[in-house]
């Protein structure tokens, strides 16, 4: 273990030093002796690795928003009512104001976040028929689970991005779907697609936005085959954002005007309100009551709200408290504030740029809310293979140090073939650096780069990472167990 300590043992770049501007409050009592005791006892996973000892924690943005003091306030007015609570009219309003909608003309579903919106959907999608496929430009981890625990296969149509020139359109809008493909799926069987998703901005592909161009395509193709188009609308105030400073004809445009555009092409959408929406808690699905959803599907409406009673409470708070309903009235109202948004990616591309110019190889363009470290190439010339899980090694690692970052690549989204006994690897290998609103500086985003630096530059030494339990689980990346060999 003296060699582990030793590979993370090294003084920060320029002396950067973290802030530590968030709620934990002992991060410096511990040393990397410490820290290495944790996570033995979590065998390196960083998901059972102890909070408090995390500096610099980007293992997600979800959830992690520092509320504004808007938002505080308004928490000291919830109303913690059984049924029909003070902030449930509010919070319909905001969705109204957010996404251009009227609640006369769809059901708005409150949920505690957005996976158990995504459970309630297709489980209620799977009553009907086992076996349904349902196509997206790049489904996440608990999107895909919820899809598949369910009877269904997803099934990822990302565009095709090689070789794209910088400054072009398809260089800016790497989350696109692929309209030809999505048509030849469509045309081969569309009786066994229920609707068509699409993630806004693309997590699955480095956090990437999706053009207008390309949601009216495929809207197009959705009419044409008969299909609703829902979004995975989590990031819709990032997506939106990109929108205007990218694509030809919306820089004139505000991010609320360009989301109304968005969402007039969806008959729904799942969402996370733990993103964009700047809350802690809380999540939604929102479905077109006159949608080809339902009218393939006209029991769902009803099943979807009885789902809801059983697993979430009254349809008036979903799962929420009171005071979490009116931090989300709040998070809705400024979710647009193109400063705001301005600002947060403005932070991240200072922190991808200055990892780029350290010699971490990142996805370029860097997307809104994180960057993402190419884990081939991280290891590149080294003894280390995708079946080694370099990027586990790398989070562990790390945790040593303080930051705490996601691995998403070869064994979050990859998985084990027990008929072969061989790992079935993704097309991409990730790691995630994933920023919370509102909560870092410059200077602690500077010190987590320093951080993976330094053992980039030691990467020849660092050990594999064995899965010792969990290699075969759903969702493994959140319960599996690791030892470090080399």
């Amino acid at each position: 273990m003296d060699d582990l300590l030793k590979l993370v043992a090294f003084e920060p770049k320029n002396r950067h030093r973290p802030y530590v501007n968030s709620a934990v409050r002992f991060h410096h009592q511990y040393t990397a002796e410490d820290r290495l005791r944790s996570a033995l006892v979590a065998h390196w996973n960083v998901f059972q690795y102890p909070s408090e000892m995390v500096i610099g924690d980007l293992i997600s943005d979800s959830g992690t928003t520092t509320p504004t003091i808007e938002q505080l306030s308004l928490s000291l007015l919830g109303d913690e009512a059984y049924g029909t609570n003070w902030g449930y009219p509010q919070i319909i309003e905001a969705f109204e104001n957010a996404f251009g909608i009227s609640s006369g003309d769809y059901e708005i579903y409150l949920f505690h976040q957005g996976r158990a919106a995504e459970h309630a959907l297709f489980s209620e999608l799977g009553r009907d028929k086992q076996g349904f496929v349902v196509p997206n430009n790049g489904h996440f981890d608990t999107t895909r689970a919820n899809i598949e625990q369910n009877g269904m296969r997803a099934v990822d149509l990302p565009v095709q991005a090689v070789n794209l020139l910088p400054d072009t359109l398809d260089y800016y809008f790497q989350g696109n779907m692929d309209l030809k493909a999505l048509d030849a799926l469509l045309a081969s069987d569309a009786s066994s697609v229920p609707l068509v998703y699409e993630t806004i901005t693309n997590n699955t592909i480095a956090g990437q936005p999706v053009s207008i161009a390309n949601l009216k395509a495929v809207r197009a193709l959705c009419d044409k085959y008969g299909k609703a188009l829902f979004f995975d609308a989590a990031r819709f105030a990032l997506n939106a954002w990109f929108v205007k400073r990218h694509e030809p004809g919306y820089a004139g445009k505000s991010i609320k005007e360009i989301t109304h555009e968005a969402f007039r092409l969806c008959d729904g959408f799942t969402i996370s309100l733990k993103k964009d929406s700047l809350g802690n808690m809380g999540g939604a699905l929102v479905v077109k009551k006159t949608s080809p959803l339902i009218e393939a599907h006209p029991a769902l409406l009803e099943n979807i709200r009885n789902h809801q009673i059983l697993t979430e409470g009254h349809p008036t708070y979903g799962g929420l408290s009171g005071r979490e309903i009116m931090i989300l009235v709040g998070g809705l109202k400024i979710a647009q504030d193109e400063a705001l948004i301005g600002g947060y990616v403005g932070l991240t591309e200072k922190f991808g740029a200055y990892m780029d110019s350290l010699g971490i190889p990142v996805f370029k363009p860097f997307g809104g809310h994180a960057i993402y470290i190419d884990i081939d190439e991280f290891f590149k010339g080294t003894r280390i293979v995708r079946e080694d899980f370099g990027g586990i090694s790398l989070t562990a690692l790390l945790l040593l140090s303080g930051p705490r970052l996601c691995e998403l690549g070869a064994f979050a989204f990859g998985h084990f073939d027990s008929a072969t006994g061989k790992e079935v690897s993704p097309p991409f290998n990730r790691v995630r650096c994933a920023i919370p609103r509102n909560k870092y500086e410059e200077q602690d985003l500077f010190f987590i780069a320093d951080c993976i630096k330094n053992l980039h530059d030691r990467r020849d030494s660092i050990p594999r990472a064995i899965p010792v339990y969990g290699r075969d689980a759903v969702l493994r990346h959140f319960k599996a167990r690791f030892e470090l060999k080399q």
